[in-house]
């Protein structure tokens, strides 16, 4: 396949391109995601407490977070194809020391790197956005964002099996050799871009998560559904462990990686989501789907003691969360695709923030109450992210009562 073939063409990107796309950040954000079914392995090999288990994870989305606000705003300065190709090898490095660490601190040093290399992902999902034509945007990014739930379920299945197999640091052996290949795949099939922005544009867009949060009250609302979304998110999946291998159930990593498969579904709702968010519907959607994250949160509480209840659970938590963050991510870009990378960017910290919060909470408040207050916690971030939407619909109709009676003539009824 020619690099040619994979350029964006007048109708937007070509299938091609967009297929690759959404495979480099599958694979990408999947170095988050490895450690989730092993924290127990993990920590018993390094002789890590099991309260502090969950900063494994919250290291690497604390890399992200760094490279969310200093590194994908670059999108909108400089070319794309270097930018998007340099992250993806420079995970290789983060994946490398991740292997090579034999205490705490040098294992959350090399996660930090890990993750701010893997912000790549959002670069990705910014450019997607950028380059697709208005009708196609939201299928674009849904067939991206379907890409990253396929990385996100795949890391776990593949991590429990390999580590099965081989030990954890294989694991983090092939995500070095995947980069490579993939930073080549990348380098030889992305369009070159010319960009003539200088420094200060940079700084305006790094400060522009602050910017946007204050004035933009579309940017606002959703990027604190998005924070409270994914730490619900992120108690799931970094709990999920806890419980699985813990003495309710005794599984082995293989086995707790096999239950991301439960997640498959998140990839039919982020495909669905983003052509609804195309026709209008993202509002509807929205409040749908966190009502769905709300009463799976029901289903995951009996974990304790069915695994087709907490199967449920994933399958209906899963497809919420990818359904709200599409929806999101091609309303706040909607109208605004020249700073494509910096309003993804400052998005993302959001969902870094809530995926790093839920992580590191899960833990020791799994330590101290177990099962049911993990699942109370999960289930409370759900409840703040639909308040929130429950406001921002409120404020919503108010203003549209209010700009019909302002346009009606005085006196009229």
């Amino acid at each position: 396949m020619s690099s040619d073939q994979l350029t964006k063409t007048t109708q937007g990107l070509s299938r091609s391109l967009l297929l690759l796309l959404a495979v480099v950040a599958g694979f990408m954000v999947s170095n988050i995601y490895y450690g989730q079914p092993l924290l127990e392995r993990i920590g018993f090999d390094l002789s890590i407490p099991a309260g502090s288990i969950g900063w494994v994870v919250a290291s690497s989305q604390a890399g992200y977070l760094v490279g969310l606000v200093l590194l994908v705003p670059l999108g909108d300065l400089v070319d794309r194809r270097i930018l998007i190709t340099v992250q993806v090898a420079a995970s290789a490095v983060g994946a490398c020391g991740v292997t090579l660490a034999s205490s705490q601190a040098a294992l959350l040093l090399a996660f930090g790197i890990l993750g701010l290399a893997s912000s790549v992902v959002q670069a990705i999902v910014a450019y997607t956005a950028a380059s697709s034509t208005p009708d196609k945007r939201g299928g674009d990014i849904g067939t991206v964002t379907a890409g990253v739930v396929s990385g996100v379920i795949l890391a776990r299945t593949v991590a429990g099996g390999m580590t099965d197999l081989w030990g954890w640091r294989s694991v983090y052996i092939f995500a070095a050799v995947a980069a490579v290949v993939l930073s080549v795949a990348v380098l030889r099939a992305m369009p070159r871009e010319q960009t003539s922005r200088g420094e200060a544009r940079y700084w305006q867009a790094v400060s522009s998560v602050v910017v946007l949060t204050r004035r933009n009250p579309v940017f606002r609302t959703r990027a604190l559904i998005t924070m409270l979304l994914f730490a619900s998110f992120g108690v799931l999946w970094s709990g999920m462990s806890l419980l699985l291998s813990g003495p309710a159930w005794n599984l082995p990593p293989g086995v707790i990686g096999l239950f991301g498969l439960a997640g498959l579904v998140g990839i039919l709702a982020a495909s669905k989501a983003g052509a609804a968010a195309d026709r209008g519907w993202g509002q509807r959607v929205t409040g749908i789907s966190l009502v769905a994250l709300l009463g799976s949160w029901l289903a995951l509480s009996l974990g304790s003691w069915s695994l087709l209840w907490f199967i449920a659970g994933i399958v209906v938590l899963d497809a919420a969360v990818q359904a709200v963050h599409v929806t999101s991510q091609t309303m706040i870009v909607a109208g605004a695709e020249e700073s494509a990378s910096s309003i993804i960017g400052s998005y993302m910290v959001f969902y870094s923030v809530g995926s790093a919060v839920g992580a590191a909470a899960v833990a020791p408040v799994f330590d101290t109450w177990g099962w049911a207050g993990a699942s109370l916690l999960g289930a409370v971030f759900a409840l703040g992210a639909l308040v929130i939407w429950g406001v921002d619909r409120a404020r919503l109709q108010g203003a549209g009562v209010r700009l019909v009676r302002s346009s009606q003539p005085a006196g009229a009824e």
